[in-house]
């Protein structure tokens, strides 16, 4: 899948990278989660990452998936993330060891809060009509968590349901405390009406009113490309 938007060469572009590890090979994916964004040191224009295990088959819930984890790279211009899809060793790896495979680009319209301090900038537009991305990370508080798994699973549920969203895949740096979820969606209008209704919005209430998170992030993206297969699916 091409978006008609083109990429402004000094911008900076993000990488999500989706894999599913074949058998064989799941001691070395293990080995990039364990080594977290040095796996990733030396890469040209990096300027921020996250190696992300993920729920079982994909989802959402505590229980960890064997084989299925994620990659998230920001880099300083669409040269420098292409270059990586193009060139990077550690990409190709992944390529090479996964039963599916999946990878985006994306340039960001939209970001409130942070992730370990970092905050991506905003460079491009929000799309009148086309695909939306969108990354919603959290680091939950040790005394909180309890509560907030109460609230998880009807709004991750629904997510998998809603209208228009193509693709939802849960994922997370540390078990129960810091979890992100990565979503595709037919357009903006589906991904709004998601994010302000139902179960979702009823989640979101709660962790304001009860301050379930030490640091919080949502970001919107407009996808450049989304290429591979998740889940069954295919993209191109």
């Amino acid at each position: 899948m091409r978006n008609e938007q083109q990429a402004s060469v000094n911008d900076q572009t993000a990488v999500v990278l989706l894999a599913d590890i074949a058998q064989a090979s799941r001691l070395w994916g293990w080995s990039r989660i364990v080594r977290g964004p040095r796996a990733l040191e030396g890469i040209p224009g990096l300027l921020f990452s996250k190696v992300l295990g993920s729920g079982f088959e994909g989802g959402f819930g505590l229980r960890p998936s064997p084989s299925r984890q994620g990659v998230f790279a920001l880099f300083e211009s669409f040269h420098a993330a292409q270059d990586f899809i193009d060139h990077s060793p550690l990409f190709h790896a992944y390529q090479e060891r996964s039963q599916e495979f999946c990878w985006a680009t994306l340039k960001t319209f939209s970001c409130r809060g942070s992730w370990d301090g970092m905050s991506f900038q905003a460079n491009t537009e929000p799309p009148i009509q086309g695909p939306v991305a969108a990354l919603t990370r959290a680091s939950i508080k040790f005394s909180k968590a309890h509560a907030f798994w109460r609230h998880a699973p009807p709004s991750q549920t629904s997510l998998e349901g809603a209208k228009g969203c193509q693709l939802a895949v849960g994922l997370g740096e540390a078990p129960f405390f810091r979890q992100a979820t990565f979503s595709l969606w037919d357009g903006l209008a589906d991904m709004n009406a998601y994010a302000r209704t139902g179960a979702h919005l009823e989640a979101i209430q709660a962790a304001q009113q009860h301050g379930y998170f030490s640091e919080s992030m949502f970001a919107r993206f407009v996808p450049l490309r989304v290429h591979g297969q998740w889940q069954g699916k295919h993209y191109e």
